[in-house]
């Protein structure tokens, strides 16, 4: 054999060999089920230059792979970010809490798939990779890392029910990936055969987006919010998402834009391809509009009104209050923009997010494609008339870090003189206050009177009762409870066969609550619920140990805080709604009352958990029920005294 031959042989053994380590298998390969990992691509230093917590800029990339037999539906991923990440942009994917970027996700966050949320199986795309996966880039800022780490999240998981996902594995120092496979034991809520979309989920307030009229230019959409949470509650509300395909609103009924304003189409692509449109009438072209209920004279409106459950003030109550007035909804005209100028392509809204006055704080999901909704036919003839296409948003109670509640409880007892108050900052302190106070020592025991007295105004009956009972003063004072509204529970009597409490409510805003409600949790003593004698009251199917009450008809305004007699020198009277509530032992045998089982663990107020003090009146002191001469008498009198010192020194 020649000599060319032999390395022409040898340069084609190189080429095979290295053609067969190119295409060595990655970690992708072995997986059959969902495959993703998160890349760290690069870093460098930002301004401004620190000792301490320097900021860096990380571009970073998600894969996420369909491998297994099934379709995954509306994926979503946890990203367990762990250095103060301040998200600035996320490519083909939005948070899965609705919040609009730049967001901080130093706490980790989910994200979902947009605009695409589902991913096909290789079989039945013959592997085309533009359907079975999806990458996600990301753009945003990390603190204290260093240019020569590579900062990774701590855990990285599917967050799709009926998968398993094992922790993840480490490939060099910046990539983290992990393989989910299908969990045999789950069993999945199955929709009606033949149905391509997911089954509507459960939450504590959902928000249907349905097409109900479609033309190649624009839509008619109904938006429906349905409160489910036998607590929940909102005032006023206000809802907003975020347009992703510059998308504006010509026309509403049943609702209206907080802002009406058509500028950013003007000036923007909108007012150059729609140019024989006539944008003063258009409501708002604002990427994130804000959308607020109409009142109530607006409900017959042959131009705004006229939408079922349309027009109440934004209020929606629980279901068990008021089953008619717990959905509200609307119509809007949208108006679209190239390219999706025709009558089947729909893009929903974005990043939802609901709020109310005084009201819990909702976190809501990303729009998840549905069954298309069904309505009422208006000829009549037809028994439904089902929409062109329907998403489901799902919102859930919780608790945002660092919020503070708005309303706050008091304890009070027939065998103790005192007031245990509002905590102090009980809903927050203010940043700047004209007098310097405590945010951390505890409140002051008050006298009973003093509960009438806005907090502000407390401080002389406050340091006049601990002079008179030798309690301890601190130095500062303590900061007031700063709350709009508080409740007093007051437990009244204890005998052989029952025992009873009184219930105040106290509003310190200046507007009034209509349709209030409130609700007290006793773990031990609300098998034994009676009667409430002011209110309408009742226990709740499906809250454990929960009694509901609200105000009767003609007393259902917890009015507003309204000046005194003498504005100039009376302090301002707060609205107050009051009744007493009976109890039994019949159903409770072993109860203490005193020692804590006639004490609320938890109190709402229109759907928002309040604060409740954190010790209980002692048994022991002196009892409000006996003496009562000197109680009604002289006590007041040296009271009164003290006060008169006080002001003077």
């Amino acid at each position: 054999m020649s000599f060319i031959s032999i390395s022409l042989l040898l340069l084609l053994s190189f080429e095979l060999h290295s053609a067969h380590a190119q295409e060595s298998p990655t970690p992708a390969d072995d997986c059959n089920g969902i495959f993703w990992q998160y890349v760290f691509t690069s870093g460098s230093i930002l301004k401004p230059t620190l000792k301490a917590h320097q900021p860096y800029r990380f571009e970073s990339t998600l894969s996420i792979i369909n491998n297994g037999p099934d379709e995954l539906k509306s994926w979503r991923v946890f990203v367990g970010f762990q250095h103060d990440e301040y998200l600035v942009s996320a490519s083909n994917a939005v948070l899965d809490d609705g919040t609009s970027l730049p967001a901080a996700v130093g706490n980790g966050t989910v994200f979902a798939g947009y605009p695409s949320s589902d991913l096909k199986t290789a079989i039945e795309t013959a592997g085309d990779s533009t359907q079975t996966s999806a990458m996600v880039g990301l753009v945003g800022t990390q603190f204290g890392v260093g240019l020569r780490n590579a900062p990774m999240p701590s855990n990285i998981s599917l967050v799709n029910d009926g998968l398993i996902c094992p922790k993840p594995s480490m490939k060099g120092n910046n990539t983290m990936f992990v393989c989910c496979m299908k969990d045999p034991k789950f069993k999945a809520n199955l929709t009606r055969d033949g149905d391509e979309f997911l089954p509507r989920e459960e939450g504590d307030l959902t928000i249907m987006y349905d097409i109900t009229r479609t033309y190649d230019s624009n839509y008619w959409a109904q938006v429906s919010i349905a409160n489910h949470n036998p607590l929940g509650r909102l005032d006023n509300w206000k809802l907003s998402w975020d347009w992703m395909r510059d998308e504006f609103i010509y026309i509403m009924q049943g609702a209206y834009p907080y802002l009406v304003d058509s500028s950013d189409c003007i000036f923007g692509r909108q007012g150059e391809f729609y140019k024989d449109l006539d944008f003063s009438n258009v409501l708002n072209c604002e990427r994130r509009p804000t959308i607020i209920d109409l009142p109530l004279e607006k409900a017959n409106d042959t131009t705004l009104g006229k939408i079922p459950f349309c027009c109440r003030n934004g209020t929606i109550l629980p279901p068990a209050m008021d089953p008619s007035k717990s959905v509200s909804a609307f119509l809007m005209n949208v108006f679209k923009m190239p390219p999706d100028l025709n009558r089947s392509s729909f893009t929903p809204p974005q990043n939802w997010k609901i709020s109310g006055r005084l009201n819990p704080d909702y976190k809501c999901g990303p729009p998840v494609r549905v069954t298309p909704s069904e309505f009422p036919d208006s000829s009549g003839l037809l028994p439904n008339k089902a929409a062109f296409a329907s998403w489901q948003v799902v919102c859930n109670i919780t608790q945002p870090k660092g919020a503070s509640p708005r309303c706050c409880v008091s304890f009070s007892a027939y065998y103790n003189e005192s007031v245990i108050p509002c905590s102090t900052c009980a809903c927050g302190c203010p940043a700047n206050t004209a007098k310097t106070c405590s945010t951390k020592a505890p409140a002051l025991l008050l006298p009973a009177q003093s509960l009438l007295v806005p907090s502000e105004n407390r401080t002389k009956m406050a340091l006049a009762w601990a002079s008179l009972n030798h309690f301890a003063v601190p130095t500062p004072l303590p900061c007031s409870d700063n709350c709009g509204v508080s409740i007093n529970w007051h437990l009244l009597t204890d005998y052989r066969g029952g025992w009873s409490a009184r219930m105040t409510l106290f509003n310190w805003d200046e507007f009034s609550f209509a349709d209030w409600f409130t609700a007290v949790e006793l773990d031990r003593a609300a098998a034994g619920f009676e009667a409430v004698y002011s209110f309408n009251g009742t226990t709740i199917s499906g809250v454990n140990n929960t009694i509901f009450m609200q105000g009767i008809t003609g007393l259902n305004y917890l009015m507003g805080e309204t000046d005194g007699v003498n504005p100039h020198k009376d302090p301002r009277v707060p609205g107050k709604q009051q009744s007493v509530i009976s109890f039994t032992k019949k159903n409770t045998p072993g109860i203490k009352i005193a020692a804590g089982d006639g004490f609320p663990t938890k109190v709402y107020f229109n759907g928002e958990e309040c604060t409740i003090p954190k010790i209980l009146p002692k048994s022991g002191s002196f009892r409000i029920s006996s003496n009562v001469l000197l109680t009604s008498t002289i006590l007041p009198l040296v009271f009164t005294m003290l006060i008169i010192i006080t002001t003077r020194q």
